[in-house]
């Protein structure tokens, strides 16, 4: 599908702005340590003449302010962009590949950043066309690490109250020029969970004298997966994926003494999170006495639920059906149990967040069509200036002019 923005100015910075897009690809940095990304950003603000804030999340996250031409009704709305990268090795073949070992911008954050720098330069460039003010966030460490919470906790919407934020993610599980968000949970509370399990080694060919970890960690296994099963309703989505097993000496002939287990937890509700925290602790202690054995279990909670509001999500329908026409919206789509630390932003503001297709169906190979996190994924360069237009039509339907 060819989908071209039809505002002149924002085609015109497509050149500038896939150039920014790669020097960030290129230069990839993980949670609270994105000085490269940060300092491209603090440029081309200054350059643009966008007033910023530099230094918060602990040191690399920005936060841009725009008035418009005028603020009569003292209405402010936020958009978020990520800007960390992941430790990945890349492995994309493409020409602006990582030249950072072990570090590559897996997930399209750095398209992120560069659809809202766009943004940026537009609404400064056009501040006659809305009434109020935008704050621009760029947000450090949404790799797991709540970068999102941190700039809550350091105050960021105390000193930039906002009355409506936004949000948007590049996915490659929809079409190039294709639009979708839904009108309530759209990604998942992240949970990550460690048990370790102790038993009695010994002799592979004399197991009675031993307490086997190996099978306390198999029935353990089974006994997790059960609590999705036959304990949550099917309505209401959750996993528990056991994602690592550490047993055994490597000796074929040996029962090692302990296990250690790991993996993750995703749900939309919270009060089925705090069941499955419960509940995952009860099964381990059950389990590992059960067999003779001792087992222990440490949960660490991670982002939020990102959980959308239906007001804002039918402006946000309304904006996307405007630019890529209503065949290409989808505003009820099915959530992911992924994760996105936006939902801690959401659950203070209403707001939305909404999946921007990147994928090139004509081109199975392509790396744009690889999944988030994948070794071989890039981001589509072709959409910036969709996401740069999409900004701009959601500040203006936003904060209209008054007559």
């Amino acid at each position: 599908m060819h989908v071209m923005t039809s505002r002149n100015s924002i085609v015109a910075m497509k050149e500038d702005l896939t150039a920014a897009r790669r020097e960030l690809h290129q230069n990839p940095q993980t949670s609270y340590e994105e000085t490269f990304a940060s300092n491209l950003i603090a440029e081309n603000l200054t350059k643009w003449g966008v007033r910023h804030e530099r230094g918060w999340a602990g040191g690399t996250g920005i936060v841009a302010i725009i008035e418009g031409e005028t603020n009569t009704s003292g209405r402010a709305i936020g958009l978020r962009c990520d800007i960390d990268a992941l430790d990945i090795i890349e492995q994309s073949g493409q020409p602006w590949a990582s030249k950072t070992p072990g570090k590559m911008h897996g997930c399209g954050h750095d398209g992120h950043t560069t659809m809202m720098l766009g943004a940026a330069k537009y609404l400064q460039e056009n501040r006659n066309n809305f009434d109020g003010t935008v704050i621009l966030i760029f947000q450090p460490a949404e790799e797991g690490e709540r970068g999102a919470d941190r700039m809550i906790e350091e105050g960021l919407f105390t000193k930039h109250p906002v009355d409506e934020i936004y949000g948007l993610h590049n996915w490659p599980d929809l079409p190039r020029g294709q639009i979708a968000m839904n009108p309530g949970p759209i990604m998942a509370a992240v949970d990550m969970f460690d048990i370790q399990i102790t038993g009695r080694g010994g002799h592979a060919a004399m197991p009675h004298q031993t307490i086997d970890p190996a099978i306390i960690s198999s029935h353990l296994i089974l006994a997790l997966q059960a609590l999705i099963s036959r304990e949550t309703a099917p309505v209401d989505a959750a996993v528990i994926s056991v994602t690592n097993i550490k047993v055994g000496t490597g000796a074929f002939n040996v029962i090692g003494d302990s296990a250690t287990l790991s993996g993750t937890v995703r749900t939309f509700n919270p009060a089925t999170r705090d069941r499955l925290e419960q509940r995952i602790g009860e099964v381990c202690l059950n389990i590992g006495a059960a067999f003779g054995g001792t087992c222990t279990f440490k949960l660490k909670r991670g982002s939020d639920a990102t959980v959308n509001y239906p007001e804002q999500t039918a402006y946000c329908a309304e904006v996307a059906r405007a630019l890529v026409g209503a065949e290409n919206v989808n505003d009820n789509v099915a959530p992911c149990m992924g994760g996105e630390d936006f939902g801690a932003m959401l659950k203070l503001i209403p707001g939305c967040y909404i999946w921007m297709g990147q994928a090139e169906p004509a081109r199975p190979d392509c790396p744009h069509n690889k999944g988030l996190h994948h070794p071989g994924y890039d981001f589509n360069d072709e959409i910036i200036p969709l996401g740069v237009e999409y900004w701009a039509r959601l500040v203006e339907s936003r904060l209209p002019k008054k007559n």
